[in-house]
């Protein structure tokens, strides 16, 4: 059976995101921690913490997937910068093992000029400063397009950061299709030659979630672009093939395609679905 989801806004509380979610058809989402942008997150209702967990055990969710808004650095230059970053992430942690979520996925970061093995060294440091037994949430690492100076575009960049990780028994992977295509991954014509070098490099065991996106650039043009599925250059047979891997079928999915409503999610959820063999 396919797990698929999208990204949703808690904005409205967590048990009516998964209420939504389930209206979607979906068995699973993500969600961000606070505000995409960072900033100060909103009191944590444990009541409706539970009830969101409550749910989704009643009606067969796989497991949901918090996402570090987009804006942390973890390896910035700038020191306020990069202790901001450790700042929203310890405390998503907190969150995350309040809320019982077992996965939080973060972008490694750009390193902005200092070079990729610095940008490494910093980030994982800022993993080994937060992973503590206070959570026993696992930090997903996501896959990125290469694009500018960022890092974890390749994926021995990503195998360093977990390598450098003292408590890497808590690291796992975020594949992200669009992010891997753009940074010259060919999930297109090889497919298995890509997560053959997945597994060599990283290892299958680490990953846990998949960001479904196609992409509106073509194979290794490191430019992070998402485009709706099956209107992208990995296209609707690229993607029945993904949602068919056998190593990668029983993930779940989150679609984080371009939409300007929810209808449109229930429509692609409902295509992706029809991929399936």
């Amino acid at each position: 059976m396919l797990h698929i989801g999208c990204h949703l806004s808690p904005s409205d509380g967590l048990l009516n995101m998964a209420k939504t979610a389930s209206g979607l058809g979906a068995d699973t989402f993500q969600f961000f921690s606070r505000n995409p942008r960072g900033g100060k997150a909103k009191a944590l209702n444990e009541d409706d913490a539970a009830a969101m967990l409550a749910y989704l055990k009643d009606n067969v969710f796989a497991p949901v997937l918090v996402h570090a808004p987009y804006t942390l650095n973890p390896c910035a230059e700038k020191p306020e910068t990069a202790q901001f970053a450790e700042l929203c992430m310890r405390e998503d942690l907190i969150r995350c093992t309040a809320m019982k979520t077992p996965f939080y996925n973060f972008h490694p970061g750009s390193h902005v000029g200092q070079g990729e093995s610095v940008g490494i060294e910093k980030t994982t440091a800022l993993l080994n400063r937060i992973l503590d037994d206070t959570t026993d949430t696992t930090v997903l690492i996501e896959t990125m397009a290469g694009q500018g100076s960022e890092i974890g575009g390749t994926f021995e960049a990503v195998r360093a950061i977990i390598d450098g990780t003292e408590r890497n028994d808590r690291v796992g992977v975020c594949l992200d299709t669009c992010h891997i295509f753009a940074a010259g991954y060919d999930i297109v014509n090889d497919l298995d030659g890509v997560l053959t070098a997945f597994d060599r490099v990283i290892g299958f065991d680490r990953l846990r979630f998949v960001h479904l996106n196609d992409s509106k650039f073509e194979c290794g043009q490191h430019k992070d672009r998402h485009a709706p599925i099956g209107e992208g250059f990995i296209g609707l047979e690229g993607v029945r093939r993904i949602v068919n891997h056998p190593a990668l079928k029983a993930l779940p999915f989150c679609l984080e395609t371009p939409h300007e409503n929810l209808s449109e999610y229930a429509d692609e959820i409902r295509l992706v679905r029809g991929l399936t063999e």
